[in-house]
């Protein structure tokens, strides 16, 4: 009798993590697996291209979140799953992803009810607790019965913690994963030729966290940094809505609209964002995938936070966190070529969900 699996898709950045893996279990003849979409992120843009990017179908079940607060998002989802598992069907094993509302409430449903549940990408820390993701790994961890992990700081993060090592098993970076399934298809996108832009003659943006966009006096120092350097060299900004919203309120899209070499786009689906990517000088970003991936592909990144979860991005990588004051100095140091070449970390390969694949079946043994 196959063993039923739910994979819980939240936010874009889960989207690529359970793809590889739900295809390497697909076709498998001892389980079934189901994809759980939440629904947190509910802009086309954001979920429903990218499943087709990915190849994924249809999400097996839709919760139909939506947004809200923290505590709306947390609440609506444990109560849609709880449905799921005790009145549709109960899953053998959940697998959470990242650390998202979603991820810390499907886990918080899964542990009462008794569910084995396996965090993937387990023991990530910032040590910044004014983080909202920092609470939700930490939450997670603690009650995950599987932790998953992507580099040698994940565990040893969560020894300190005092995690036995028989629940902490590194698997490596599923994003990657993610980039080798469509690595094909991302080579000729070609979506630099559709704005304009050449090959290393341009940056790539992406700025979405609260402590970057909610606050007026960050923000305007932000976009003013974007526009002084957009001057130096090309920039294509994909616009979370969240900013957006943030930059339509605070009265300054109409001022960025202004500057030519400052391209503003909707956000686009996975395969055309990483096609700008690959092709870029450099990545000035808040994102934790996309310090990831910026790494992976040695480019030049640019983190606008005061921390990071994944700070082998720094110590094995290309990435650097930046001050929004500091930011011109550091793209002046990229364009001069004064940049470090970073290396992959271990079981950075492609191969992680057949390793997770693998491990599954010899749970279920």
């Amino acid at each position: 009798m196959s063993k039923n699996i739910h994979l819980i898709a939240a936010a874009r950045p889960n989207f690529m993590k359970i793809a590889p893996l739900y295809h390497a279990l697909a076709d498998q003849d001892w389980c079934k697996v189901s994809i759980i979409h939440t629904g947190q992120h509910y802009d086309a843009n954001m979920s429903d291209d990218i499943f087709a990017d990915l190849m994924l179908p249809e999400p097996h079940f839709h919760l139909g979140v939506g947004g809200g607060t923290h505590a709306e998002q947390v609440g609506k989802v444990m109560m849609a799953y709880e449905n799921i598992c005790m009145n549709v069907e109960r899953p053998d094993l959940l697998v959470v992803v990242g650390d998202v509302n979603s991820t810390a409430a499907c886990a918080m449903v899964a542990a009462k009810l008794h569910i084995k549940v396996a965090h993937l990408e387990a023991g990530l820390r910032s040590g910044d607790r004014l983080m909202p993701e920092e609470i939700n790994r930490l939450v997670t961890d603690a009650i995950c019965d599987y932790l998953w992990t992507p580099s040698p700081d994940a565990d040893e993060n969560l020894k300190n913690e005092g995690h036995p090592d028989s629940r902490i098993i590194r698997v490596g970076n599923i994003m990657m994963d993610s980039y080798e399934l469509l690595s094909e298809k991302i080579k000729t996108e070609n979506a630099p030729a559709k704005y304009g832009l050449k090959k290393n003659q341009y940056g790539v943006v992406t700025l979405h966290r609260p402590s970057n966009v909610d606050d007026p006096e960050i923000l305007k120092t932000l976009m003013n940094g974007l526009i002084e350097n957009s001057k130096k060299i090309k920039l294509i900004f994909a616009v979370h809505p969240r900013t957006r919203n943030s930059l339509e309120k605070n009265n300054l899209w109409g001022d960025l609209q202004q500057h030519e070499n400052l391209i503003l786009i909707e956000p686009v689906s996975y395969v055309p964002f990483m096609s700008l990517v690959r092709s870029a000088k450099l990545i000035i970003t808040d994102s934790g995938g996309v310090q990831e991936e910026s790494t992976y592909l040695d480019i030049p990144c640019l983190t606008l936070r005061e921390n990071t979860e994944r700070p082998i991005t720094i110590t094995e990588g290309t990435n650097k966190l930046v001050k929004p004051q500091e930011l011109s100095q550091y793209v002046d140091q990229v364009l001069s070529g004064d940049w470090i070449h970073g290396k992959k970390p271990e079981n950075w390969d492609g191969k992680t969900a057949i390793r997770i694949r693998d491990i599954i079946k010899n749970l279920f043994k």
